[in-house]
């Protein structure tokens, strides 16, 4: 899960939020179409933060490779609880299957930080690291045009991205393809 909220820029709630549905392990994508809205004790489940939100995330091999370890583990999980897992159908869950509060991410992660001895970084803070991550193309389409423009890029500022495509290295910038 820290490894979709920092590489592919996931807010809390997306990742609570996100399905095994909305993943296709075999194409390497997930779209993020939902997510899981804290109000206090309450959650809800709505739409993306934005309109920009909805989007199609590329996963590369090693986040396929992770989540299919991860979708392993839930199914040992789910069966060692036999009648009291909830099947909810989300990508990260409770022990017993049960949807995720979007609280609990935080507070787990200020818990990793601090056991870690790092500096105290926010889980918010993880979501800028998603710009300076290589995207790689899906279908041909430019990553721009699939993941949505990365948090805290603003147009007009000029950005490098770099990605893998068919095993040959590409740098674009937001005026297009330069080598």
């Amino acid at each position: 899960m820290w490894w979709l909220i920092a590489l592919r820029g996931l807010r809390r709630g997306e990742a609570a939020g996100l399905r095994w549905a909305d993943v296709d392990l075999d194409a390497g994508v997930a779209m993020i179409e939902q997510q899981r809205i804290a109000n206090g004790h309450l959650v809800t489940v709505g739409q993306p933060k934005t309109a920009a939100s909805r989007r199609l995330i590329a996963l590369d091999r090693h986040t396929v490779r992770l989540l299919r370890e991860h979708r392993r583990r839930q199914h040992v999980e789910q069966k060692a609880a036999n009648e009291v897992w909830q099947n909810t159908g989300y990508v990260f869950v409770a022990k017993d299957g049960a949807a995720l509060h979007p609280d609990v991410l935080t507070r787990r992660f200020r818990h990793l930080v601090g056991e870690s001895g790092l500096p105290p970084v926010r889980l918010h803070d993880l979501r800028p690291l998603a710009c300076a991550v290589p995207q790689r193309r899906i279908g041909g389409q430019e990553p721009d045009r699939v993941v949505g423009t990365p948090p805290g890029v603003r147009w007009g500022q000029r950005r490098t991205d770099m990605w893998l495509s068919q095993g040959t290295a590409e740098i674009s910038t937001v005026d297009g393809v330069v080598s």
